[in-house]
């Protein structure tokens, strides 16, 4: 059989996978998902370790394991040993703010020696595990994240405190060979805490980028979250070769929803992975959509529709 899967023969399996009787067995034996492997894929853990009936860490790292995959992200180095059991790595850590840190960002000049000492640590962590990336935010452009009403930071002094703060750390990043990279985020989608990020001040990808460029560092990138571009910019493949010289990192989800990458969505992702290749990406696509049915059969599916 081809090794080449085409949208429509995976979208076909994942129903028949959800609707019949394979789902149980399906549930407990996933399937070797990686044919092609020109791309390393990566899952992002708290989409499928969230609260409720989701997978444990372990389980979750069996199952990555079984589908061919390579890494476990965006996970804090205190669960770098349940990885290292499995034989897996990390692409990119977490854990450098607590709570939301997506909203105590280097924006705001308030959080930066937290931020500083914070995310000196992980680097360190990420360093001694073998771990490549580290992930960083703009932060939320209030003044006090929590409260709208607190005044606002403006776009041009939030791109100078994220240069000041981030020179802060990155010299330490470059000696431990480790990425920063700060994430684009979406604004316009306020249904669901982590679905967008209303008051996020790095909306803009060009934007982001520029602080990037501005600081001229071999290891601070942008996170291009294809979910995230698609609803702020959209022309997604035209902004990955605009993008190439700071792209650091790789997210997918399937929009609207940022559910799984299936036929009720807008993105069309094999392309968008013959992009990466083109532009010679060498780094690692993470697979970040929510589930909304089973997961095993969805993350199956997007690994396979994104193996090209």
């Amino acid at each position: 059989m081809s090794h080449e899967i085409t949208r429509r023969a995976m979208l076909a399996t994942g129903a028949a996978v959800v609707a019949g009787s394979a789902l149980p067995l399906l549930a407990e034996s996933p399937m070797k998902a990686i044919k092609n492997g020109r791309i390393k894929q990566s899952v992002v853990a708290w989409c499928f370790t969230a609260a409720g009936d989701k997978w444990s860490l372990d389980k979750l790292c069996e199952i990555s394991k079984g589908l061919g995959l390579t890494s476990v992200e965006l996970i804090g180095p205190e669960d770098f040993p349940t990885l290292k059991k499995h034989g897996l790595t990390c692409a990119i850590s977490g854990n450098t703010m607590p709570g939301a840190p997506f909203k105590t960002g280097f924006n705001n000049p308030k959080f930066h020696d937290e931020l500083v000492e914070r995310t000196t640590k992980v680097i360190d962590q990420c360093a001694d595990f073998g771990c490549p990336a580290v992930i960083a935010f703009n932060g939320y452009e209030f003044m006090n994240p929590d409260d709208p009403k607190s005044g606002k930071i403006s776009r041009d002094d939030g791109a100078a405190n994220c240069i000041a703060g981030l020179k802060r750390v990155v010299g330490h990043a470059e000696k431990k060979g480790v990425t920063i990279c700060v994430e684009h985020l979406n604004t316009r989608d306020g249904s669901h805490p982590m679905k967008g990020h209303p008051g996020y001040q790095g909306d803009d990808v060009d934007y982001v980028a520029g602080i990037v460029r501005k600081i001229g560092s071999p290891r601070l990138k942008v996170l291009f979250d294809i979910y995230h571009v698609q609803i702020m910019h959209g022309d997604v493949i035209r902004r990955i070769e605009e993008c190439k010289d700071v792209i650091g990192h790789i997210h997918t989800a399937g929009n609207p929803g940022r559910g799984e990458l299936d036929d009720t969505q807008e993105i069309n992702f094999p392309p968008i992975m013959k992009k990466l290749l083109d532009i010679k990406y060498t780094g690692y696509v993470g697979q970040e959509f929510i589930p909304t049915r089973d997961p095993l059969a969805g993350l199956t599916q997007a690994v396979q529709l994104c193996d090209i």
